[in-house]
């Protein structure tokens, strides 16, 4: 049995943020759980789907975001609790339908757990998303621990519930993938059954009716979280300094203020319901200290609320001065950590403190630099990416025009550093390579002469690819669109989608094909082995030559993380040590120096290639670029 599904309340457990958020839901009385992949919030409804048959819940991996939020939002609808988690851009995909649903309210406890990711550790932006719930008037938590995860995602059901409102709750990366421990609490007992009430639909008109009373909702939400324990104080009366916090800053301005030895001289207000902001709440802490220091990630969003906050009330409070990102006392960009506030705490307080011995930061500085390998992103041994971009590369030179190849977030997205061999020339959100091609596949009249391609994952494809394919079938735009279908939505934990044939649950399920798909947009499709290089590379110089109309390749060869899993490597791979010339190959070493696959060594004691067998998954592509033919590849 899962602890997540564990029936035992007072028990302390181990958890990822995610998993606590997950188990926060589970004992809140969700019911109906949906999600598209994006780290860092992957986990949650992973976590989920893992019980769900056992605790008799719905899970699914929906299509994309704004499906996801309004897959829970029917559950809402007919009575049951409903939970959608996300990645910030997916807020941007989602945010459509949220700027209705804000309007026309919810029934059933509703959650929107967003994940944010500063210093853009897995995504193409490093965006906050906290000005949503600003700007849609809907309540928002920002847990600070794992068990304030799991507790606030359980109240924050109830507060759905008590309002009326969909409520957001918003998590960073530290969080979301750190661990920590959580106290289980009481599994619920009783599940209502669903019912929609055709009585009385759900629209967002009279839009000034509902606009106000979206606006009283707002003011009781800011009413109840006067009285939230998840807002806190922390130090004494008269502080010289008030530092005002949220999520794991909270963490960090403790351990910088414990390791100072400073707990005597700041206070710490801890805001865990950011928005509406406890008005009554904080006019009692703002009036103990008139130096205030934000510490947040990754935008000055409570700073810049609370300033505005004071002026409001400037009759009230005596004159403040305000330190953070506007006044430079924080980083504007970028994750914070513990040392970065305790560089901000220590210049404000003038204390003296060295985190760390100079020569220590040196020493390890230098022993890094010795004995740890820099490691270029790339792709893993055997992924058919990497083939697929030796092809795209051969055939753009073999045409000659120059051709653009446009991209988009995922795996592949590494198409344009030097694992693709710099081949992809633009990336941006998901599917956005097919939009650009959309507009760059009509620019021929104008005198562009460059051949267009765009590269697209199969579950970005049913993500965000397919409405721009349409696009470009009813305004007959010109270029060719690579699918590198992996069977898997990889670079977020292989899970599944559409064209996969199960469901977050594991169930069988209908495949929907993508070479059916556009086909019956009237597209031209070809299916290419990517691993078969001179095939894949052939197939796309021919389609380049097509100058009429949209082209589609799917390139179909399996992740090679999922493959090996369950079956032998394609080939046994081998370099034969008498054929391979080394430097003198005259190709400066294409194997392990360009083509670079992990599962290629190079020797310097022999000065010559070599395979490592731990790590190669036996795809043999290798063999074909070898211009000495020095590697081997045997059926196995």
């Amino acid at each position: 049995m899962s602890i997540l599904s564990k029936d035992s309340p007072g028990k302390k457990t181990l958890f990822m943020g995610n998993e606590a958020i997950a188990r926060g839901a589970i004992e809140a009385g969700v019911q109906v759980c949906a999600a598209y992949p994006g780290n860092p919030s992957s986990e949650i409804i992973g976590s989920l789907s893992q019980v769900a048959e056992e605790l008799g819940i719905y899970v699914e991996w929906s299509v994309n975001e704004k499906v996801a939020v309004e897959v829970a939002a029917a559950a809402s609808f007919a009575g049951l609790r409903g939970l959608t988690a996300m990645k910030q851009n997916g807020l941007n995909v989602a945010s459509d339908f949220l700027f209705n649903l804000n309007l026309t309210g919810s029934k059933g406890g509703l959650v929107i757990v967003v994940c944010d990711d500063p210093s853009a550790l897995s995504s193409t932006n490093e965006e906050d998303s906290r000005p949503y719930a600003k700007m849609c008037d809907l309540p928002l938590l920002e847990p600070a621990t794992v068990q304030e995860a799991k507790e606030m995602t359980r109240w924050a059901f109830d507060l759905s519930e008590e309002l009326g409102l969909p409520c957001l709750i918003r998590s960073v990366t530290r969080l979301s993938h750190a661990r920590g421990i959580a106290e289980l609490g009481n599994m619920p007992k009783n599940r209502p059954n669903p019912r929609f009430d055709t009585s009385r639909p759900i629209i967002p008109q009279p839009v000034m009716l509902t606009h106000k009373a979206l606006h009283d909702k707002i003011k009781k939400c800011q009413d109840r979280f006067e009285e939230s324990a998840f807002n806190l104080y922390r130090g004494p009366e008269r502080p010289e300094l008030l530092v005002v916090t949220c999520g794991p800053g909270w963490m960090y301005v403790r351990e910088a203020l414990a390791n100072m030895g400073a707990e005597n001289r700041a206070g710490i207000v801890k805001l865990g319901t950011t928005w509406p902001l406890p008005g009554s709440f904080l006019m009692e802490h703002l009036k103990k200290a008139n130096r205030i220091l934000f510490v947040e990630e990754v935008d000055p969003f409570l700073e810049n609320n609370i300033k505005e906050f004071c002026a409001q009330r400037a009759a009230e409070l005596e004159v403040k001065t305000f330190l953070g990102k506007a006044s430079g006392n924080l980083p504007d960009v970028g994750e914070i950590n513990p040392d970065i506030v305790t560089g901000a705490i220590q210049q404000v307080l003038k204390v003296s403190y060295e985190p760390r011995p100079l020569q220590y930061t040196q020493e390890a500085a230098e022993a890094v630099s010795l004995f740890a390998p820099s490691r270029e992103l790339g792709f893993c041994a055997g992924c058919p990416h990497r083939a697929t971009y030796w092809s795209v590369k051969n055939a753009l030179a073999m045409d000659g025009r120059d051709g653009i190849l446009l991209g988009d977030i995922g795996c592949y997205a590494l198409g344009v550093r030097p694992a693709g061999f710099g081949q992809m020339k633009t990336c941006h959100a998901m599917g956005s390579g097919i939009g650009l091609a959309n507009g760059f596949g009509q620019l021929e009249r104008f005198g562009l002469n460059q051949p267009v391609l765009t590269v697209c994952g199969d579950s970005t494809f049913y993500h965000a690819a397919i409405p721009a394919l349409v696009n470009a079938r009813y305004n007959r735009s010109n270029f060719l669109m690579l699918i590198l279908d992996n069977s898997a939505t990889a670079m977020t934990g292989f899970q599944p989608h559409p064209g996969t044939g199960r469901t977050a649950m594991g169930a069988e399920a209908p495949v929907v094909e993508i070479e059916g798909l556009c086909k019956a947009l009237g597209a031209q499709v070809e299916v290419k082995n990517p691993f078969d290089v001179q095939d894949t590379t052939e197939a796309i110089y021919k389609l380049l030559q097509d100058r009429e109309g949209i082209k589609v390749l799917i390139l179909r060869q399996e992740c090679a993380l999922v493959r090996v899993k369950r079956q032998k490597a394609l080939y046994k791979v081998r370099v034969n040590q008498e054929q391979c010339i080394g430097q003198e190959c005259g190709c400066n070493r294409r194997c392990t120096r360009i083509f670079k696959c992990p599962g290629l060594a190079w020797d310097p004691v022999t000065g010559k290639a070599q395979i490592d067998e731990a790590i190669c998954t036996g795809c043999g592509v290798c063999a074909d670029i070898c211009p000495q033919s020095a590697i081997l590849k045997e059926t196995i």
